[in-house]
Order: structure tokens, then sequence, then C-alpha cells
């Protein structure tokens, strides 16, 4: 059984988009798709809203195959270490995803897909997804489709967005590419764009991608499973 891979970007936005686009392009001669993962705030005065040229690349990337994602909605307003969601309960949670949501809504890339910052999540904003439409939550060592209340156990491997970024954790991040694909498994790569403009990171991540398209995976991104049929009584 081949195993699967997904690479999603973070951090895209009108200084990081040139370097973005160049990564697609190499994407799609691989045939890879990419998940996109988006935020309406990004720190810094910037907004989604406020960028049409951005809107409009992640619009034509949506057409093409590419997932959107929502990413949080202002990752840069975390405190200390704990990332925007990690530690939200429900009710606050419930407020920043609405706003994200109608966000997206206005520029025409709404998603059912979240992908916490950092991949952490607290149980309130768990809670809170469905309740606000959201069918898929991505976190560090889980897939939850809400739709199906089904958990698939996945680590996601990033470079960059807090993640290490050293020598030593590349060549980690390429062998468990290989690991975990010789075993059929899906290989979950998450890459921060400010990343790809450093040569040598960026040549730790077409490692990894090569490597795991060398031992057969199936690139794809992520999207709800379909859900089960129940079992009619005769």
């Amino acid at each position: 059984m081949n195993g699967q891979l997904v690479v999603s970007l973070t951090g895209i936005r009108d200084t990081t988009r040139e370097v973005v686009e160049g990564f697609a392009r190499e994407m799609d001669v691989r045939g890879v798709p990419l998940s996109l993962c988006v935020a309406p705030r990004l720190g810094g005065h910037y907004t989604l809203l406020s960028d049409p040229g951005t809107q409009e690349w992640l619009l034509e990337r949506r057409e093409g195959g590419d997932a959107i994602v929502l990413h949080g909605y202002d990752p840069s307003s975390a405190v200390g270490r704990h990332p925007e969601f990690a530690r939200l309960p429900r009710h606050e949670a419930r407020l920043r995803l609405l706003a994200a949501d109608r966000v997206l809504e206005e520029t025409g890339l709404r998603t059912r897909l979240f992908a916490p910052p950092r991949w952490r999540a607290s149980a309130g904003v768990v809670t809170a997804l469905p309740q606000v439409g959201f069918r898929m939550v991505l976190e560090h060592n889980v897939i939850r489709d809400l739709s199906v209340d089904a958990v698939m156990k996945s680590q996601v491997y990033g470079i960059g967005d807090g993640a290490p970024s050293g020598h030593w954790w590349c060549r980690a991040v390429v062998a468990e590419s290989q690991r975990v694909t010789r075993r059929g498994e899906l290989f979950r790569l998450a890459v921060s764009a400010p990343t790809l403009a450093a040569p040598g990171l960026r040549r730790a991540v077409l490692a990894a991608i090569d490597v795991a398209l060398r031992h057969g995976a199936e690139p794809t991104v992520y999207r709800r499973r379909s859900a089960p049929k129940r079992r009619v009584a005769v």
C-alpha cells in the first residue's frame, strides 16, 4: 500500500507571494497539489482583505486543485509561547472563528478546513469548530474529521513557523519522509513561506518531498473523508 504526501504552506501574504509562487510552480512540475493555510491577519498591519493580489492567486490555485485551509485569525496575537488557538475557551474561540470565516467568505476563499497556528488547538476550539460550520481540524498529531467523528493519528513535520530549522532538523525531516512513506502512511510536511527564501531550507523541503515521491507516496491535499454509509435495517 502506497503512502500519501500532503504539503502545506503557511505565512502566505504580499511579501512572501513571489517566493510562494515559485515554489508552487516547482510543485506543479512534480504533480504535488498544495494545502494553502490562510489567515485574515498576519501582523504588521497586514490584512488579507487589503491584499487583492494574494486573494486572486489563492483563488486561481484552488481552481487548479489546491486546498484552502483557515490558519487562525491573527497568529501574531499569540501571547508568550502559546499559539493563538492553543488555550482559548470555547466562547472566545467561536468569536475568532466567526470573524475569520466572514473574511474568507468575503474574499471567496471560504473553507471548512481549519489548522490552528502551530497546529495546536484547545479542547474549546475543537468543540467550537462544528458550531461554526467547520468539518475538519488539523492538529500536530491527529487529523479530526468532525463531520463523522473520526480521528486519524498522523504527525505533522514542520520547517519554520515555530518548528526547528537547523541542519539537524532538516536531515531528520528528510529521514522521516522516507520512513513514513515506506510504511505506506501519510507524511504531512508543513512549510513556512519565509523559509523558502533561504536556499538551504528550500533544498531540505524539496528533498523531503522528492524522497516521499520516490517511495511511491501519492500527493494529495487535506480534505474531508466521505461520510460512512448507514446500515439500513431489513
